[in-house]
């Protein structure tokens, strides 16, 4: 098996590989054991650089509890592109974007990006509650697989 060397991604190759949005995972830091980990839709606008979210609630579940207590959060992406792995990893805080928001730079970056609808919940979408949160990120990083020297 062959070492499979990366490089960085950052930038415009960062924002590309991005789009305006997709799909990853999201993680809270909790006191003990494991990481809570959710699969989540993401928008991203490269103008500001700022991840947003579509978080779906179903009644007063760990996920509500923790987007509460504004825990440390990471969240990954990653994917193919040109025939070589790429991923970024975003590390901060969630900032819930409430309703008094919606007239301000927080709707005029959710009008930039374009947030997957992703089905798993298993219900009636009636039944779900959503909000968007944006990541005030500490920490933003990408990889890409680096071309095979031949």
């Amino acid at each position: 098996m062959s070492a499979i060397r990366t490089v960085e991604l950052a930038g415009d190759a960062r924002d590309e590989f991005l789009g305006t949005g997709g799909t990853g995972v999201l993680s809270f830091a909790v006191e003990t054991g494991a990481p809570y980990s959710v699969p989540v839709s993401y928008g991203y606008d490269a103008t500001d650089g700022t991840v947003y979210f579509r978080l779906g609630f179903v009644g007063d579940g760990r996920k509500a509890e923790l987007v509460e207590d504004e825990p440390p959060v990471s969240f990954v992406t990653y994917g193919e592109r040109g025939g070589q792995w790429h991923s970024v990893v975003v590390t901060g805080r969630l900032e819930e974007i409430t309703e008094p928001e919606i007239g301000s730079a927080a709707a005029e970056g959710l009008q930039r990006v374009d947030i997957p609808l992703v089905d798993v919940f298993e219900r009636d979408p009636e039944e779900v509650q959503f909000r968007f949160f944006r990541l005030d990120a500490d920490s933003v990083t990408g990889r890409r697989e680096a071309p095979s020297e031949r």
